[in-house]
């Protein structure tokens, strides 16, 4: 028996292909935009892994100060019985950004390390000296062209990582000296101890990829939030295609409930028919899925590499995991959409499911819950913005305000018809109108909850993004004001540039640092001479009233915004230096784009705190006319490289491209989610279109010709979407002020001001009406052109 029911219930299906293209399509593009950001997620954290354990996969020892490793110290180590191998950490320049070089020594490195089990590839001999081998993942060594003679491809080895011999680093990279010591893992029994061979060395852990994960997380967990909005908003496209169908075979249930199927037979056996469906559209996603991905994945590696430093190549590689967990999330889907449906079949009895409105008035009933489901949702979310102090209690924010917004938009939508209809003036057609406009709203209120989520993401993400781009525009009009930034290729070619730069420019700023961990991350330390530059440029935000003449007389410090937010640190604070010295906090300045906190010291102290920081970089202000000139200098009369030139006009396109680049993903999953929107509104609009026609009939049979109706239907659609967008532009302002003002200072540590873009909001406007439009269309062309025998066999048959 349970097979004659389910081929029963099947059936339906094949006698509304549409319904069920409906259906599929609702749940294999919520599976698709989901798994796509979980694909990308997951190859980001995989090249994590993969540098992590080249990079600091081993206990390593390192100079306390940040200062390079000396030969001699190498040496007096190895003869003390610490087995230790060398290793040259620096950056070159490919055909297509920086890239990692690793430098090794071939003999002492353990085989265990994936950097020398990569040296099983080639022979030694080949490897090693000033012009050996260069080994590099495939994709990686394309970027490498410049080098190309010397280039090997090499599977397993991390991407954006270029592997060399030790030699040959240190030349390319400009460093004299070794980066750090990696202990290998048996150690001798009898060892003289550290502090007497190298007191200056320090033992540190094996880095993992968490290291670098806790950089990227807040960027991961932008990607996942927009993720689950577009797959919550292709489940509206589900439930609405679930729940008509239901409402359509109601003659069905009522058969089968009276020749004595039970409603737990018949309810197993219609999650019976939704796992089925969810298998099938999720293969479907799963696809769909990989070539979101596919698609996306160059422009995140580019962010993650422009804007921490994490090196992901743009290919793509899936797991089984990835397959299963694409599965689970549409039957997961499906089940989360049809649960309403399922449960209103199992309590409705035989008799009320036949009745016509015995639906509507569930609906009814379920607006009721919505809206006390909204006052949780909103209690949550102002207490999770109140008492909350992390990113996930921002997201809880963000989340609990767009849930509540979404289940109170039919009561919204409701309020404001009957407001229109005050409005509008009076006429049995108008009445009729809007009456009818209102009966509509528990069959179209999913599919308007989709449009008010998918408009309100735009609004607040171009806000939000708009405002990020004015912001850091001047920003980096402030920062970057030097015209022409220079690098030496090393330290010993620094006096004669200075010499060469001096008599042609107006002034030559250093722009000295060296890299330490702050109060106990990651950070950056640099040091500023006093100059007119900085006094009237640097992105001050708050300071002492006289910060620049104490930087003039080397006292004091200034740090960035996200070490000021991350530590809760202010102008007079006391701020504890690495090397266990303190120094006094004299102000706090905008760095936008940079995760790592950062301390600006004066040059002086600087230098005698820390004495080998990195010297190689300067700035040079002179009248912009001059730059090509100086360029031209430097290349052929001092034989600069060129890419150690970088004017400020180049300097800010990279950095603008990089914002660009950053959003760019933003912006594509916005155009996904409002898609989605659209096929939700069309499809409800198709499948309520037979439900209509009782109501539709009696207005055609006194008078009202089937075009008439055709437009009003249309016109339904728009008014709809008009409405909605309304609403929505309060809720994406909401969104914008949670994403800047919130999130933003969470993730990254920076918060920045909210500007308003109102020509953006009509392009949206006009943009909803299109969608909504073209969703109408359909709907009203087929009821324009339906037979007069369809509406006058609403009055045959018995409802």
């Amino acid at each position: 028996m349970s097979c004659t029911v389910l081929f029963t219930l099947l059936s339906h299906w094949k006698r509304r292909p549409f319904q069920f293209l409906t259906l599929v399509l609702g749940l294999a593009l919520a599976t698709a935009l989901w798994s796509g950001v979980q694909a990308i997620n997951a190859e980001a954290r995989k090249s994590y892994d993969d540098a992590a354990s080249v990079l600091g996969g081993e206990t390593t020892l390192s100079d306390k100060t940040g200062r390079v490793i000396s030969n001699e110290t190498f040496v007096a180590l190895r003869q003390n019985g610490w087995l230790v191998s060398p290793v040259v950490d620096g950056w070159v320049f490919g055909t297509d950004g920086r890239v990692r070089i690793l430098g090794i020594d071939p003999l002492t490195m353990s085989r265990l390390n994936p950097a020398g089990t990569a040296m099983a590839e080639v022979e030694i001999f080949e490897f090693m000296g000033d012009d050996g081998l260069i080994l590099a993942a495939p994709a990686t060594a394309q970027r490498l062209s410049n080098f190309a003679p010397r280039v090997r491809s090499v599977e397993g080895i991390a991407p954006g990582l270029a592997i060399m011999d030790i030699a040959s680093a240190q030349t390319l990279a400009g460093i004299e000296g070794i980066s750090r010591l990696t202990l290998l893992p048996n150690q001798p029994f009898r060892q003289t101890l550290l502090d007497e061979v190298a007191p200056e060395l320090v033992r540190r852990s094996p880095e993992t990829a968490d290291d670098l994960a806790r950089l990227t997380d807040s960027f991961h967990l932008n990607l996942t939030a927009f993720g689950l909005l577009s797959f919550v908003v292709g489940l509206f496209i589900v439930n609405g295609a679930v729940g008509l169908a239901f409402e359509q075979r109601r003659p069905v249930f009522r058969t089968l409930r009276a020749i004595g199927v039970t409603p737990g037979h018949l309810v197993s056996l219609l999650v019976l028919e939704l796992i089925f469906f969810a298998f099938f559209a999720g293969g479907l996603g799963i696809g769909l899925g990989y070539i979101v991905a596919a698609a996306l994945l160059p422009d995140v590696a580019a962010t993650l590499r422009g804007l921490y430093g994490a090196n992901v190549e743009g290919t793509l590689t899936l797991s089984p995991t990835w397959w299963l967990s694409g599965l689970a999330i549409a039957v997961l889907g499906a089940a989360l959409a049809a649960a309403t449906s399922l449960l209103q079949v199992a309590r409705l009895n035989p008799l009320a499911t036949a009745h016509p409105r015995a639906w509507a008035r569930a609906s009814s009933r379920t607006m009721r819950m919505q809206l006390s489901l909204a006052g949780i949702a909103t209690l949550v979310a102002l207490v999770a913005g109140v008492f909350g102090s992390n990113l996930m209690s921002g997201f809880t924010l963000l989340g609990g305000l767009l849930i509540a917004a979404a289940l109170t938009l039919p009561t919204a939508l409701s309020g404001l018809l009957n407001l229109g209809e005050r409005l509008s003036g009076s006429g049995p057609l108008v009445e009729w109108f809007w009456a009818d406009t209102r009966q509509q709203l528990p069959g179209l209120s999913l599919a308007l909850m989709a449009l008010l989520l998918a408009l309100a993401a735009n609004i607040g993400v171009s806000t939000m993004v708009g405002s990020f781009r004015l912001t850091f525009t001047g920003w980096l009009d402030q920062r970057l004001a030097s015209e022409v930034y220079i690098g030496a290729e090393n330290e010993n070619q620094i006096d004669a540039l200075i010499a060469f730069v001096t008599p042609r420019v107006d002034a030559v700023l250093p722009i000295w640092h060296t890299d330490a961990d702050i109060l106990g991350a990651p950070g950056e330390i640099y040091g500023v001479v006093d100059h007119p530059t900085y006094r009237q440029n640097w992105p001050l935000i708050v300071a002492s009233p006289d910060v620049w003449d104490g930087i003039g007389r080397n006292e004091g410090a200034l740090i960035n915004e996200q070490l000021s937010r991350r530590e809760n640190l202010s102008p007079g604070d006391i701020l504890h230096m690495p090397g266990g010295w303190t120094t006094t906090i004299a102000g706090v300045y905008s760095d936008y784009g940079n995760p790592l906190g950062q301390v600006i010291l004066p040059l002086q102290t600087l230098i005698s705190r820390y004495p080998q920081v990195d010297r190689t970089d300067f700035g040079l202000r002179l009248d912009p006319e001059g730059v090509p000139g100086l360029r031209d200098a430097l290349t052929e009369e001092f034989g600069l490289a060129p890419e150690n030139i970088v004017d400020q006009a180049s300097l800010k396109a990279f950095s603008l491209g990089i914002f660009e680049r950053t959003f760019a993903v933003s912006a594509a999953l916005n155009v996904l989610t409002l898609s989605v929107a659209a096929v939700a509104i069309l499809t409800s609009l198709l499948t309520l279109a037979a439900l209509r026609l009782p109501q539709l009939a009696p207005v055609w049979a006194i008078g009202l010709p089937r075009q008439t109706l055709a437009r009003i239907e249309f016109f339904r659609a728009l008014v709809l979407a008009f409405l909605t967008f309304i609403l929505a532009v309060p809720v994406g302002l909401v969104l914008a002020w949670v994403l800047l003002s919130v999130i933003n200072v969470e993730a990254f540590g920076w918060k920045l001001p909210m500007y308003l873009f109102p020509a953006d909001w009509i392009w949206l406007l006009a943009l909803s009406l299109l969608t909504a439009g073209l969703a109408g269309l359909w709907p009203a062309r087929q009821l324009a052109k339906r037979p007069p025998a369809d509406l006058i066999r609403v009055f045959v048959h018995e409802r």
